[in-house]
């Protein structure tokens, strides 16, 4: 599994305006919450894909992937990953450039998928601190 260059998430990041985030948690305590909060002051949108809310980060909530209706730059994934090929799936089928599993979050099944399909592919990596080390 090869990730982009930071050079190319660098790029990623710059170009990116909307994030849709599974695993959002309403828990201010949560890293997921932490991580798109701040992502939001930055000037992302965030979308919020959490089956149990209605509202998060001040964004209405979606149950699913498939319930987006907008462009989606990246989808950020917070879910265990044994969960990575099938949201690979629901990515596949939606609106939207990159795949991003966050930090300790990896499957070598879903990254065959989505690279195989041409999807730029990012796992295992925070997207936060990414973020923070475009500076």
């Amino acid at each position: 599994m090869q990730n982009p260059t930071k050079e190319e998430i660098r790029q990623i990041l710059k170009e990116s305006k909307v994030i849709a985030v599974v695993g959002l948690s309403d828990k201010p305590e949560r890293t997921s919450y932490r991580v798109s909060q701040i992502m939001q002051q930055a000037g992302y949108k965030i979308i919020p894909v959490n089956p149990n809310a209605d509202e998060i980060l001040g964004e209405k909530a979606v149950k699913k992937l498939a319930d987006i209706k907008e462009h989606v730059d990246i989808v950020n994934v917070f879910r265990r990953s044994e969960f990575l090929p099938e949201i690979a799936k629901e990515f596949d089928q939606m609106d939207a450039n990159v795949f991003w599993a966050q930090l300790g979050i990896v499957n070598q099944e879903a990254f065959d998928f989505l690279t195989e399909k041409g999807y730029p592919t990012v796992m295992d990596y925070c997207i936060k601190v990414a973020y923070q080390e475009m500076d």
